[in-house]
């Protein structure tokens, strides 16, 4: 496939449905412009997100033979895959694509590994098996992590070699996520969330919590998101008498504007890692009312944190019931998260990152207190 002209990286993704990685690889992209070239394959055939992808991209999709359960066969079938399009950098995400990381550990092209978290299946513990591939596999490759706990996971459970790991916090364009001018309104707070609607989002959880706030209140709930769950989360909030203080929108391509008519942003998730909606709702100038996973906790300003609870509905009512009844607390903390967003979650900071990651200009790696090592 190769022919000269800018770099030509091959991603793959178990999925480009719509989902965290899958928006930040656009972006990224995008932002990039024409200086690489792209082809992108999913484990699932699912290229949803694809159709986000600026037109001016030069971005192939090729087909490749893809046998669920044939490790083996598809590790080889995947190897002929690589020597016939010649990346000259092949991005791997999570462990959905692992058997791209086994058809080049004998490398047939500079290699490139991005971890962002475990799916439901890994909620409560790691599998051994996967533990020990990463642990084998992972240590000669260059590995990006978006979150301090993933860095935590990589070197004491995967016991990778730091000299290989890369820390590149998830950004998001802030010009695009400025908070509301005026919040105030007579007809009751909104407390909103984005998320694709599957298990370790627990959303339950949040229809729950929002139950235990009283319909004196006025407060309304807005779920930003489509997935799997959806029809059980809606049959849920009609089971328990939410009826029309819960609104599904679902998915929304752009959820910058939706945001500013929030006046707190909810995350009920029993599994994060540097979740992009948490950024985009700083940027937007909102309190956070969320469940302590991944680096929520250090990722909101100083004055949210005591809003970031444990994993459970109560917890989490108490801290939506404290942010609601509360105008001046909410503006105070929305705007100590816009200033932390801008300080630490520039999109500029992340394109340039991975730009260096895809032209093989990557010159020594993050660690997490933030120097650079050779």
């Amino acid at each position: 496939m190769r022919e000269g002209g800018p770099p030509l990286v091959l991603s793959v993704f178990s999925t480009f449905g719509v989902g965290g990685p899958q928006v930040r690889f656009v972006t990224v992209a995008n932002r990039l412009g024409t200086a690489f070239r792209h082809a992108i394959i999913a484990m699932d055939g699912a290229l949803d997100c694809a159709q986000r992808l600026a037109p001016e991209l030069d971005v192939a999709l090729p087909p490749v033979t893809i046998r669920k359960g044939d490790t083996l066969g598809n590790v080889r079938r995947f190897r002929r895959v690589l020597r016939r399009i010649r990346p000259d950098v092949l991005v791997t995400y999570n462990w959905g694509a692992i058997e791209w990381v086994l058809a080049n550990f004998w490398p047939v092209v500079r290699h490139v590994h991005v971890e962002d978290g475990f799916g439901p299946d890994e909620q409560t513990a790691q599998f051994a098996r996967r533990v020990l591939v990463r642990r084998a596999v992972l240590r000669h490759i260059a590995v990006v992590l978006p979150s301090h706990t993933l860095w935590r996971v990589a070197t004491e459970i995967w016991r990778l070699p730091t000299r290989c790991l890369r820390l590149i916090p998830n950004a998001v364009d802030l010009d695009r996520f400025t908070p509301a001018t005026d919040r105030t309104r007579q007809d009751g707070v909104i407390i909103g969330t984005v998320a694709t609607l599957r298990g370790e989002k627990n959303l339950p959880r949040l229809l729950h919590a929002f139950r235990q706030l009283p319909p004196t209140s006025g407060a309304r709930l807005v779920i930003v998101g489509d997935g799997p769950e959806r029809g059980a989360l809606e049959a849920l909030a009609v089971e328990i008498g939410l009826g029309a203080r819960v609104r599904f929108t679902g998915a929304v391509a752009d959820p910058s504007s939706i945001l500013r008519t929030f006046d707190i942003f909810a995350l009920s998730s029993d599994q994060e890692q540097m979740p992009l909606s948490v950024i985009e709702a700083m940027g937007a100038g909102l309190p956070v009312a969320g469940t302590n996973a991944g680096d929520v906790r250090a990722m909101v300003a100083d004055e949210n944190r005591p809003f970031v609870v444990a994993k459970e509905e109560g917890a989490l009512a108490g801290a939506m019931g404290r942010l609601a009844a509360d105008v001046n607390l909410r503006a105070r903390l929305g705007a100590a998260n816009r200033a932390k967003a801008e300080r630490e979650f520039d999109l500029r900071v992340m394109v340039d990152a991975y730009r260096q990651l895809f032209s093989n200009s990557d010159e020594g790696r993050d660690r997490p207190d933030g120097h650079r090592e050779s």
